[in-house]
């Protein structure tokens, strides 16, 4: 402990400045365990932990091992068995029962890390993320330390009411021990990882996300309280999610217009319709690019991302567009088309 601990301690306490204090305790702590004095450490978390009147602020902290994340109000429509579990989730963590770990697993743009930002949202909460690159070190051993770290400093937070805590792309540090391309120092921070899970306190709330969960290991698995497969969506969800996030993008830009036929119509061209977030990034891109004096301008580009190669009205109407809609989609008056197909 360095005398400017020393003199902060004091100096919050003649301010009355109590986050201060407990962030400035929470440091000491810190040094005590990484100067090998763990007992000393864990006994100072113990007296913070247990004393109420402080209100610790997780923002003031200075470890580098969080980042908040902003917790929009765009919708996030999702399939309905998956939307079904997600709120059962929220029931579960609404009743305070001790079960607090979820796993989210699933292609990416699945929409794993937009619903941990609604279920906080949905909770009042305000959610961390891990910052797995300060975690992993090249250091021998140092990445099991910050693991250790981590939870402890999680731990600390426990009875914090407000926080969510986010493990996105968990798989980083979490791959299969048995797979003999592993690792070992990685295998090393999976065992690691898994007794520190043992030992989380129940209050705190945890989500993860995985894009390999073929490849997790599996007892970490078994770990978490519930695992939600994010990748049941039929080609059906997937168009009237792009319509629903069509809808959002043009309520922000009032001068397009709305044909949900004529859009039907393209996204149904999509073969496969990718998952929400490359769909969501499509629409919008056409939508934000297009011309402001031409209402149906985005769907013309629209269009063109959908089928790149370069499109006549015989292609158009094969594809099942009316005259009016090939009218919107060439820029070519109605009656020059009706002209020019009869004429063929």
């Amino acid at each position: 402990m360095k005398k400017k601990n020393i003199i902060n301690l004091i100096r919050y306490h003649a301010e009355s400045n109590e986050a201060g204090f407990r962030s400035e305790a929470y440091e000491i702590a810190k040094e005590f365990d990484q100067s090998g004095d763990y007992q000393l450490a864990e006994y100072i978390m113990a007296l913070l932990s247990n004393v109420n009147t402080f209100v610790p602020q997780i923002n003031d902290l200075s470890s580098g091992f969080f980042e908040k994340l902003t917790v929009g109000e765009d919708p996030l429509p999702l399939p309905e068995s998956i939307e079904q579990d997600v709120m059962g989730m929220v029931n579960a963590i609404t009743r305070n029962l001790g079960i607090n770990k979820f796993l989210f697993q699933g292609a990416p743009g699945t929409g794993k890390t937009e619903t941990a930002k609604q279920v906080a949202r949905i909770l009042n909460r305000d959610l961390y993320a891990v910052d797995f690159s300060a975690i992993i070190d090249s250091k021998l051993g140092q990445t099991q330390k910050n693991i250790v770290a981590l939870f402890k400093e999680m731990n600390g937070f426990a009875h914090l009411e407000k926080v969510i805590v986010l493990f996105d792309e968990v798989d980083s540090i979490a791959l299969d021990r048995t797979n003999s391309n592993d690792l070992r120092e990685m295998g090393r921070a999976t065992s690691t990882l898994l007794k520190e899970f043992d030992r989380m306190d129940d209050r705190i709330v945890l989500l993860a996300t995985t894009n390999l969960y073929d490849h997790f290991d599996k007892a970490l698995i078994r770990r978490f309280d519930s695992v939600i497969d994010f990748s049941r969506y039929t080609q059906e969800d997937l168009a009237e999610i792009a319509e629903v996030l069509l809808n959002a993008f043009l309520n922000k830009f009032k001068c397009a217009g709305r044909n949900v036929r004529l859009f039907r119509k393209i996204i149904n061209l999509m073969s496969p319709i990718p998952y929400p977030g490359e769909l969501k990034n499509i629409i919008r891109a056409s939508v934000a690019f297009s011309n402001p004096s031409n209402e149906f301008d985005y769907l013309k580009r629209l269009y063109r991302t959908v089928c790149p190669e370069q499109a006549d009205m015989h292609m158009l109407q094969s594809q099942g567009f009316t005259v009016r809609e090939i009218e919107i989609l060439t820029g070519i008056s109605k009656s020059q088309v009706s002209r020019e197909l009869r004429e063929d």
